[in-house]
């Protein structure tokens, strides 16, 4: 496994309104072809177009991530939130989804690790052991493939 990282900074503070804050984001994100201006300069996201289990509209969510080869691994973390993202459930029901990466825009297929691969896939993702302190779920990693 390669482990492309790009160099970690601190993380921002959490907004009070994490909804508009998201909106903020993907607006600079996708208006700026993937580099982040503001709060975000410097930093790299991804965004992550998920279809509702429940609702069938489409909801796009912004997240950190790690890359390994052609792979980009995420954690469903909520900010340590008790209960998993609705991302995430979003994935279980239908895991076919829309990254947006740069200017790239593609299909993937999620998975979520198995026990076997967590340890490894860890390191593409370091926060996540802070972010596992904040909550008594295991938090989730899943694994993003060109589909």
């Amino acid at each position: 496994m390669s482990a492309e990282q790009p160099p970690r900074k601190p993380a921002p503070q959490i907004p009070s309104d994490m909804n508009a804050f998201n909106r903020k984001v993907i607006e600079d994100f996708r208006a700026n072809h993937g580099r982040m201006t503001g709060p975000l300069a410097g930093r790299t996201v991804i965004l992550l177009t998920t279809t509702g289990a429940k609702s069938g509209k489409e909801r796009t969510s912004v997240l950190g991530f790690g890359k390994d080869g052609d792979r980009y691994v995420v954690i469903a973390s909520g900010n340590g939130a008790p209960s998993h993202p609705g991302w995430y459930h979003n994935l279980l029901a239908r895991p076919i989804a829309t990254l947006e990466v740069g200017p790239e825009r593609f299909k993937v297929r999620a998975r979520t690790a198995g026990p076997e691969e967590r340890e490894q896939l860890k390191r593409l993702v370091p926060y996540i052991e802070q972010q596992q302190t904040l909550t008594t779920r295991e938090i989730p990693i899943v694994v993003f493939e060109r589909g």
